[in-house]
């Protein structure tokens, strides 16, 4: 089986990526092992071959500012939430898998999506269906269909903010037409 060659520009983001992985498994990042580093990154990007991450090319850092502030009261408020759960209610708590549609097909966006919701205290991605795009998430304290919908607007609004953050022209065009045509994007 042929693959197609990918250029080093393409691969420079992974590359410096594991190279820094490299310097701080071993806690040394003398130019020395960096450099012998750099060997194996190629080496590892060379023999188990990855598709690309086709980035859009746009970054809004200032919505990535509120998001970020977004995210940590989010991160914040579900620990206690959690704390809560643990200390008073125990093991008598009701949990829930609870299937989200994604609006986006890119892997960047789902993969991003599915690790947001992930590091937020409650919940966890344990599948995720890149051909529909659909995440699986666990849930704790789910009783009703109603926090079911709640916890599915909150997973589409998270998804929202990083496709206006980074998400394609095309991408941001559909959630804008979304928005206009009366459907929450949150």
């Amino acid at each position: 089986m042929s693959r197609q060659r990918i250029s080093l520009l393409q691969e420079l983001p992974l590359l410096v990526f594991l190279v820094l992985v490299w310097g701080a498994l071993w806690q040394d990042y003398s130019p020395g092992n960096l450099v012998f580093g750099a060997l194996i990154a190629v080496g590892i990007a060379r023999i188990f071959y990855l598709p690309p991450v086709e980035l859009s090319g746009r970054f809004n850092i200032v919505l990535a500012a509120v998001f970020a502030g977004i995210f940590l009261k989010d991160v914040v408020v579900a620990s206690f939430q959690v704390f809560y759960l643990a200390a008073v209610r125990g093991p008598h708590i009701s949990n829930a898998v609870i299937a989200v549609p994604l609006r986006s097909h890119s892997d960047l966006m789902i993969t991003a999506t599915g690790h947001v919701i992930s590091l937020i205290p409650g919940s966890l991605v344990v599948e995720v269906d890149r051909a529909t795009p659909m995440l699986y998430i666990h849930v704790l304290n789910v009783t009703s269909p109603e926090q079911v919908e709640k916890v599915r607007a909150e997973v589409r609004a998270t998804e929202a903010w990083l496709i206006r953050i980074m998400g394609s022209k095309e991408e941001v065009a559909a959630l804008a037409a979304e928005s206009s045509q009366g459907v929450v994007a949150q």
